[in-house]
């Protein structure tokens, strides 16, 4: 069983931020062993943010806030309120455009190692 607080993420090296832009509390990396990774993101109000993950699979739950995500091949843009999910199940150019303060769950599949940027397309290498 793993069990970990926010504390714990802090201290081990997981936690990552650029205050008062976002934040990214990252529970579960590669190095636990369950194939998947678990974060808790924050993006402040008025943020717009555009990415592309070519290496990884990444599903979205909202906790709080609002904010409107881009698919940038189609255009199509949706509504996202606290409840909502969005999975990047193809890779998918997209942009949020955060409304209001945004808190989200996301799982990225392969793992990350926690050590990953954005690179310039807003992708994640895989390391």
């Amino acid at each position: 069983m793993i069990v970990k607080t926010l504390d714990d993420i802090k201290s081990g090296g997981g936690y990552q931020e650029k205050p008062g832009v976002w934040s990214s509390a990252r529970y579960l990396l590669r190095d636990d062993g369950v194939g998947f990774t678990l974060t808790q993101t924050t993006c402040a109000a008025g943020q717009s943010i555009e990415m592309q993950y070519k290496n990884h699979i990444e599903a979205n739950l909202v906790i709080e806030g609002l904010a409107d995500v881009t698919d940038l091949d189609s255009g199509q843009v949706f509504r996202l309120t606290p409840g909502s999910m969005y999975t990047l199940d193809k890779h998918d150019r997209h942009r949020i455009d955060v409304i209001t303060d945004l808190r989200l769950v996301c799982v990225f599949t392969p793992a990350l190692t926690g050590k990953e940027t954005h690179d310039e397309d807003g992708s994640y290498p895989v390391l």
